[in-house]
């Protein structure tokens, strides 16, 4: 089999978000390295096998790896069909330092909720207009490292805060088309952001991005039905472009804005 190399890397505008990497690799295998960012990665297909601190470890199945950085590693295929693999570089805004003890004992961490927010934090990433999503998604994946990585007692009662959750959704009702960045809202209301997006989904039931990107489309729907062509609409309800409000349009009213539009003409 010949070996292959597919590789796509870019800086999306998240917060904490250094580099994300997607990477297909038949047979190439990186040698002793460092980087100064934290490693999340997730193995879609294969596997990877690597050293750290002098350990062996390995990705299976449904595992996420965090590797912490100026930490020495390396890692290569464990079947001939190599590896397909998506990773993100984080700074230090949602992991600290007091996590590369344990994250160096014990850097695959097997949880299926971690798994499955780090794959829905890339479906984000890849998507232009999804920032917000991104950030948050991230924010939770934080939360979640930290604890499984040092964890500590706590208490539902302890994430429920109506009255931050009110000042979040009069946030975003404000700033519709403009949108806010989780890190802003979060200054903006002196919350941490994972709180924050806690406090917000468990009294309303929907995360703050869905509950942006449902009021925009309420807004594109008046809009399409007075005759405004997608295009149009995309741009002054606050989406990225016509494709970003075809894809939540779709998602919440089960048909395309062109679609939809032409229901009004009768």
């Amino acid at each position: 089999m010949a070996a292959r190399q597919t590789v796509s890397a870019w800086r999306p505008a998240v917060p904490g978000v250094v580099e994300v990497f997607h990477a297909h690799f038949t047979e190439y295998a990186y040698p002793m390295h460092v980087h100064d960012a934290w490693t999340l990665l997730i193995v879609d297909d294969g596997a990877v096998r690597y050293d750290l601190d002098r350990h062996e470890h390995g990705t299976p199945d449904d595992t996420v790896s965090l590797l912490p950085p100026h930490v020495p590693h390396n890692g290569s295929p464990v079947t001939p069909d190599g590896f397909r693999k998506r990773v993100v570089y984080l700074d230090g805004t949602h992991l600290g330092d007091d996590l590369i003890g344990p994250a160096v004992d014990g850097p695959d961490l097997r949880d299926p909720v971690l798994r499955r927010r780090v794959g829905q934090l890339h479906t984000a990433l890849v998507r232009p207009g999804e920032e917000l999503e991104a950030e948050s998604r991230l924010t939770l994946i934080g939360d979640r490292l930290r604890a499984l990585l040092r964890p500590r007692p706590h208490t539902e009662a302890a994430r429920r805060d109506p009255v931050l959750a009110r000042r979040l959704r009069e946030l975003l009702d404000e700033r519709v088309v403009e949108g806010l960045s989780l890190e802003e809202a979060a200054e903006l209301v002196q919350a941490h952001p994972a709180h924050l997006v806690r406090a917000f989904s468990g009294a309303y039931g929907i995360a703050p991005h869905q509950y942006l990107n449902s009021r925009r489309v309420d807004r594109a729907r008046r809009l399409l039905l007075a005759g405004h062509p997608p295009t149009e609409v995309a741009s002054t309800t606050g989406f990225f472009d016509q494709s970003h409000l075809t894809r939540h349009f779709k998602k919440l009213v089960g048909v395309t804005p062109g679609r939809y539009a032409r229901t009004g003409h009768r």
